[in-house]
């Protein structure tokens, strides 16, 4: 499966942006999906996650109550709906796949076997 994501940018703190990732090649529903990010200098860092259905998700601590992950599997895309930014959420945000037997989702990176090539996201104090 080939990914694209979009909808990185600049905003101020406080802002919104919400990323997708667009997803071709072989059947969007057999997939987990996942955001990652990477700041300069720091590992790559879980953002969220979500099974092959969209009931069932995952966010890190830093974001909860602030994004949202979601899919729209008749549109092959997988979003990140990013509310509340802080200049901390600046990274380069990655979505993935992996292809799943369950429903469940992953949170380790090192699950995923498709990855996009990377949105920026930077976010002015």
């Amino acid at each position: 499966v080939q990914l694209q994501a979009s909808g990185g940018g600049l905003v101020q703190a406080g802002g919104s942006l919400r990323l997708s990732c667009a997803a071709s090649g072989r059947i969007f529903s057999m997939y987990a999906m996942g955001w990652f990010r990477q700041a300069p200098g720091k590992e790559r860092e879980t953002v969220a996650a979500i099974g092959r259905s969209a009931g069932i998700t995952y966010y890190a601590d830093s974001v909860k109550g602030r994004f949202t992950i979601s899919r729209d599997n008749a549109k092959n895309t997988v979003y990140l709906q990013m509310n509340s930014l802080k200049p901390e959420d600046t990274a380069v945000y990655y979505c993935a796949a992996v292809q799943s037997g369950g429903n469940g989702y992953y949170t380790s990176h090192r699950r995923y076997d498709y990855w996009g090539q990377g949105t920026l996201v930077t976010v002015s104090s």
